[in-house]
């Protein structure tokens, strides 16, 4: 098998199968196998644990939840692969676990893999750097009604960049009801919307005195993500151990 060797975690997920659909055409990389609590046949062999995986890989491609990812962390630890971790709705314990493997494995974590929502996350970055203080910032997020973390790892990625521009100082607020007063200069507002079939709807409203400016990016399919997880896995293949994203990725790939 020529190319990056995958192991596909969630692989019998609705992005598990939108991740084998595209390495069905991609000629660089390939699932050896997946593994799955409730395995099916995908094509791949599929296992109930890593314990179980007889086959020889590059990085792991993680679709899962936090659960388990413990296992995770130490199978890439232990077999000396780098792993892309592309859920959500990590806990600070988890992400002091992911921190810790991050000087032994290479980690590549990003609360989204599509390009358009990074390039956001640098436009509403750069557009806090200008507006400052005299706009208040709140944001919407749009997803299924079947997610179950809130607010997003997306939405709370770019609250996170938009907040180093004042130095962290910027306070959270999670949706608003009842007599709340009027709105702090040092908050964030941050909503969570769930409903139908939504992928992903993201949108960085800053209001003014008199004028609005608003950044939006909506995703369309989950094809965009898995798309974004097959760059990552090329990308890792062969790193030191370390901490990566999606900036690290876009340098290389336009070097």
């Amino acid at each position: 098998m020529a190319g990056t060797r995958i192991i596909l975690c969630g692989a019998c997920g609705k992005m598990g199968g939108n991740v084998l659909s595209l390495l069905a055409e991609e000629q660089n990389a390939t699932a050896v196998c997946g593994v799955d609590l409730y395995p099916k046949e995908i094509g791949i062999p599929v296992y109930t644990s890593f314990a179980d995986i007889q086959e020889e890989a590059d990085v792991i491609i993680d679709f899962s939840s936090p659960i388990g990812l413990s296992e995770r962390l130490e199978y890439a630890k232990t077999h000396h692969l780098g792993i892309v971790l592309a859920s959500t709705g990590f806990t600070k314990e988890d992400l002091a676990m992911i921190d810790a493997y991050a000087k032994e494995v290479a980690i590549f974590r990003t609360a989204n893999l599509s390009l358009g929502v990074n390039l956001m996350q640098a436009l509403c970055k750069a557009a806090a750097q200008v507006l400052g203080e005299n706009f208040d910032i709140e944001i919407i997020e749009k997803h299924h009604n079947l997610k179950k973390d809130a607010p997003s790892g997306t939405a709370l990625m770019l609250a996170n960049s938009i907040n180093e521009v004042f130095d962290g100082q910027k306070q959270y607020v999670g949706g608003r009801e009842g007599i709340v007063g009027a709105r702090n200069k040092n908050e964030i507002g941050i909503h969570a919307v769930r409903g139908g079939t939504i992928v992903g709807e993201h949108e960085v409203i800053f209001a003014g005195e008199d004028e609005i400016i608003t950044i939006s990016h909506s995703a369309s399919s989950k094809r965009v993500f898995a798309v974004g997880a097959i760059r990552a896995a090329k990308f890792l293949t062969g790193k030191v151990a370390g901490m990566y994203e999606m900036k690290h990725l876009l340098a290389e790939e336009n070097a």
